[in-house]
């Protein structure tokens, strides 16, 4: 019996990689359906010569997308083309928390940016750089490469962002010899192309790195709105000032995240944001999912 991580699934065929680095293609034991048991990338699995025999236990997972035992999301967010923009990257933020992973923020296409643009642009990130790691990026000039390999290395990483924002890009730059298809944007749309078809760890370094699908399209099933706040670190820090214990910071009297929003020590813009994702999340109704 052998020890490996699925690195790849397409069409039922997992590609399991050992620790020789050696890759098999296999297919998990039939029995795995009656024990509701769904293999995901990132798994560490036993496995023999034609099939995947066992599933070790899971440090976490996700469902959009399907990948397991992630060490952090990289938040891939452009500076232009398409614009820059605090909800999305809020809305990453939550989701990555709530799954308690580290997030990284990259901020890519600065060399799109004016020096006055990209300082402000900076000036206005300093908040999250005291919650985040954040790091700017080009894939052109190569800047901020080297930070974001150091802070790849030993880990799993998923890349996650709005569509166009240069993920595949980001992976090019990582490994040439992946050639994988770049995000091109629609001019007329204002938007990216969806090119990444399946879930798939790449090995570089010493990490790998995942480009995913599921991540573009941001939705909060399973969430609930009164959890939100835990999700958020800067509040969750502020929130023992609060009058009251199970403060949403939406509508109680005597919250310390609204007197901090309003003498300007928290962003307006990340708890306007707040608002807009609560109530996004009440309006959700209950929906079932099958793995």
């Amino acid at each position: 019996m052998k020890i490996g991580r699925i690195i790849k699934l397409v069409g039922g065929i997992y590609t399991v990689q050992d620790e020789t680095k050696k890759k098999y293609a296999l297919k998990p034991l039939g029995v795995f359906r009656h024990r509701n048991i769904s293999p995901k990338v990132g798994d560490i699995v036993d496995f023999d010569n034609d099939n995947i025999t066992n599933v070790h236990e899971r440090l976490n997972e996700l469902y959009r997308p399907m990948i397991a035992n992630v060490d952090q999301v990289l938040i891939i967010t452009s500076a232009k083309h398409p614009n820059f923009s605090f909800l999305l990257l809020d809305k990453f933020l939550a989701m990555v928390e709530a799954f308690s992973i580290t997030p990284v923020i990259i901020v890519s296409k600065i060399d799109l940016m004016t020096e006055k643009e990209l300082i402000e642009l900076k000036s206005q990130l300093s908040y999250y750089a005291k919650y985040f790691r954040v790091i700017y990026y080009s894939s052109k000039t190569g800047e901020g490469l080297d930070e974001i390999l150091e802070s790849t290395t030993d880990k799993v990483n998923v890349l996650a962002g709005q569509t166009g924002a240069g993920k595949s890009s980001l992976l090019n730059a990582i490994n040439p010899e992946l050639d994988l298809e770049t995000d091109e944007i629609s001019m007329a749309l204002g938007r990216g192309k969806h090119t990444t078809r399946h879930v798939e760890i790449f090995e570089f370094g010493h990490g790998y790195i995942a480009d995913t699908p599921g991540f573009s399209k941001l939705e909060f099933l399973d969430f609930k709105a009164g959890d939100l706040r835990f999700y958020y670190p800067d509040f969750f820090e502020k929130s023992t000032e609060c009058k009251f214990y199970e403060c949403t910071h939406t509508h109680e009297p005597g919250c310390e995240v609204k007197r901090q929003v309003g003498i300007g020590e928290i962003p307006k813009i990340r708890y306007e944001n707040y608002l807009d994702i609560f109530k996004e999340i009440e309006a959700i109704k209950p929906k079932y999912r099958r793995e």
